[in-house]
């Protein structure tokens, strides 16, 4: 395996929309991508020699730090008395408060970097802590009026000059993106923020620390990094460029997806699988519309089912909706009939369609992606995970209002849409 670091260098183009908000002026951090080494050893390598940093400020994941003695080696391999602070866990959708405290405890103890071992809240958190260290954020009152869509939004927004890096431990993506979600304890509302330079500086991929995180939480967020390739090749503003960023996506994520499902020790495809969520996200930083699959998921969220499971069950679903209601749309069936042969090709791939008993002629995309879910042994029905039947209609009324429903290749337009594909995915 080699030792590789490269800049990643993404393009915005203008009038671009990221997360359903509208980029305009907002600066999107280029960060360095590390892999090849231990996680310690480049991370401290880093520390030292790119950012000249040497009160290090961590927050790890609860987990790793009860069960593994990873963060014990990343303290010794930058040395102690260069770690000025732990703060071990964050509450899962990243409270306010909690981002305040840490906020805090890195202002209180001088901490000139922030490094995050781990990943989901935990990554959201730290690019909150970096955005009120360098506005001064101390309340919910303040930090309330940097949210997306407040009233009070203050007039100049200072960007982050605390050094942050990520090492992540799943496949969700979100150690490349500068947009964050956070819940305001006061109203229990989640809210999203999104500034100039608020993201990672320095990403660092390691498959050997990958090996913590639970099977299930690995092969599902990677899912979802699959649903992001999907959905923006079949995009109705997808270009060229963005396609060619889905189609490496996919070709790196499937295949190592299904053989580290076979062989968990398999260090090779872990490090392909980190590899093709850059190109997924790629395409989510260049501002590529998603469509149904995410636009319902985020409603399903709150319903309690974890963003990576949201895509296993509603991405073949909403490809079958899209199929059927959009066969007069050439473009539509171009993009699913390349997606099918994108999969096909891949020869690990086509032993597990063909195993499934699907058939090249016959199979449409949303059946392919339906095998590979569960090969993978991932939920793909809403009774799996308990959401009632009852539900559906108001389900189907939330995700109509999300900004991605409209940028479906068939928009979905109405909520008797959305209903149709939850009661197909029920």
């Amino acid at each position: 395996m080699s030792t590789e670091t490269c800049h990643l260098a993404f393009t915005i183009p203008p009038g671009s929309v990221l997360a359903g908000v509208p980029v305009g002026d907002i600066k999107l951090p280029t960060p360095y991508v590390s892999y090849g080494l231990p996680f310690t050893e480049s991370c401290a390598h880093h520390i030292k020699h790119t950012f000249d940093c040497k009160r290090v400020f961590i927050i790890a994941s609860r987990t790793l730090s009860r069960e593994t003695d990873e963060l014990e080696k990343l303290i010794e391999k930058i040395g102690s008395d260069h770690v000025a602070h732990v703060h071990k866990g964050i509450t899962p959708h990243t409270p306010w408060s909690e981002v305040l405290e840490i906020a805090a405890e890195a202002r209180n103890v001088k901490a000139d970097c922030v490094v995050t071992l781990g990943a989901g809240s935990i990554s959201d958190g730290a690019k909150l802590v970096v955005l009120a260290l360098a506005n001064g954020i101390e309340t919910l009152e303040e930090f309330a009026k940097y949210s997306l869509g407040s009233k009070e939004a203050p007039s100049s927004v200072k960007e982050p000059t605390t050094p942050l890096i990520m090492i992540p431990t799943t496949l969700s993506g979100g150690e490349y993106s500068n947009f964050a979600g956070g819940t305001n304890d006061q109203t229990n509302h989640k809210q999203g923020f999104l500034h100039s330079g608020m993201g990672s500086n320095l990403v660092i991929l390691d498959p050997t620390l990958s090996k913590t995180t639970p099977q299930y939480h690995w092969l599902s967020t990677g899912f979802r990094s699959v649903d992001h390739c999907v959905e923006a090749f079949c995009a109705v503003e997808s270009t060229p460029e963005s396609d060619e960023h889905a189609e490496s996506g996919l070709r790196k994520l499937i295949p190592n997806l299904l053989r580290t499902k076979q062989d968990p020790d398999d260090l090779e495809a872990r490090l392909q699988c980190q590899l093709g969520v850059i190109d997924a996200m790629n395409n989510v930083r260049a501002g590529i519309p998603m469509g149904g699959s995410h636009a319902i998921g985020h409603q399903l969220g709150p319903l309690g089912v974890p963003h990576g499971v949201t895509s296993c069950i509603m991405c073949p679903e909403v490809m079958k909706f899209n199929w059927k209601h959009g066969q007069s749309n050439e473009k539509i069936r171009q993009k699913q009939n390349k997606l099918k042969e994108i999969l096909w090709s891949d020869g690990y791939v086509d032993k597990v369609l063909q195993g499934a008993g699907k058939d090249k002629a016959t199979s449409d995309l949303g059946d392919l992606l339906d095998a590979i879910v569960r090969e993978l042994g991932l939920p793909r029905k809403l009774t799996e995970m308990k959401i009632s039947r009852e539900v559906l209609p108001t389900l189907a009324e939330r995700a109509l209002s999300d900004f991605w429903a409209a940028t479906n290749p068939v928009p979905l337009a109405k909520s008797e849409q959305i209903l149709e594909i939850l009661q197909s995915a029920y």
